[in-house]
């Protein structure tokens, strides 16, 4: 297949992703029919089909594709060395990953019931708990290890807690990340210090 109808079909299932999930945030995961995906998107209901069989199968796929980065990036910090460094370049790179799929993310919060229906959540734990046991020292004291563990949550709250904050939104995505970074420099520092 040439590298133009591989891109189109790769732009269509992106669009799909992309309409299907602003419907599923309109108007929540179960009331939203794949009729009133394929309209939105002016297409057949078989053209669709051709992409995803079912809602869960285009839900699965935007979750695959917008978190890949943080299994991307959990792969890449198992080969590094435990730095303060290593550590807030991982806070910085999840960081961007949760600005990236701020819109998946949304969607989790308000459909939770789906997500633990559809097992989306385990599979997005289990990414999150490998990040956790890089940046947490094991031999660190426990008040440590909870610092290192809230940088983490730090990211996430910001991301939710802040929507409704006024402010320009560059600024306070660096000030998440300056406070998730902070954290994790004093759970460095104190594994050090013990």
């Amino acid at each position: 297949m040439d590298g133009t109808k591989q891109r189109r079909r790769g732009d269509t299932r992106q669009r799909i992703q992309d309409v299907a999930l602003e419907l599923f945030a309109e108007q929540g995961y179960e009331k939203t029919s794949l009729r009133e995906i394929a309209e939105r998107l002016g297409v057949t209901k078989a053209a669709l089909y051709y992409h995803f069989k079912t809602k869960e199968e285009i839900l699965v796929s935007i979750f695959e594709d917008l978190t890949r980065p943080v299994e991307e990036l959990a792969e890449w910090a198992g080969q590094q060395p435990r730095t303060l460094e290593t550590k807030h370049e991982i806070l910085r790179r999840y960081s961007e990953a949760l600005r990236a799929a701020a819109p998946l993310f949304r969607f989790m919060q308000e459909n939770q019931a789906t997500v633990r229906e559809l097992s989306i959540g385990d599979m997005f734990k289990s990414r999150l708990l490998g990040l956790r046991d890089i940046l947490i020292d094991p031999e660190a004291e426990l008040v440590d290890q909870v610092r290192s563990l809230s940088a983490l949550f730090t990211l996430h709250a910001g991301m939710h807690v802040l929507q409704d904050v006024e402010g320009d939104p560059e600024d306070k995505h660096k000030a998440v990340l300056e406070v998730a970074t902070d954290l994790i420099t004093q759970a460095h520092r104190g594994a050090r210090d013990s």
